[in-house]
C-alpha cells in the first residue's frame, strides 16, 4: 500500500503558481513526485511545462517554493540547499 502524502504548502505557493501561469506555463503537477529507484520518494511543489512556438518539443521545469520566514533564516537556507542537492 502506498503512503499518503500531505503537503504543507509554502506561504508563496499560489503566488508563484499564478506568476508561472501568467508567463505562459501550464501547471502539470501541484505536487511533483520524484521516485528514486525504490529507495525513497521526494516531492517538489510544482511541475510545469510551456510549449515553445518555434519548436516541436516543450520545456519542462520543476519549482520548489521557499519563503525563509521562520525563526532561523540560516537553518531554512541549509534545508533549501539540502533539498536542491537532493533534487539535482
Amino acid at each position: 500500500m502506498r503512503k499518503q502524502f500531505i503537503s504543507a504548502r509554502d506561504k508563496f505557493h499560489n503566488i508563484v503558481k499564478s506568476a508561472l501561469q501568467k508567463d505562459g506555463w501550464r501547471i502539470t503537477h501541484e505536487l511533483l513526485l520524484i521516485r528514486i529507484e525504490n529507495i525513497t520518494d521526494m516531492y517538489i511543489d510544482l511541475g510545469a511545462e510551456r510549449i515553445i512556438a518555434a519548436e516541436k518539443e516543450g520545456q519542462i521545469i520543476a519549482v520548489e517554493v521557499k519563503s525563509f520566514i521562520g525563526t532561523s533564516t540560516i537553518s531554512e537556507f541549509h534545508t533549501a540547499v539540502g533539498q536542491f542537492i537532493n533534487f539535482r
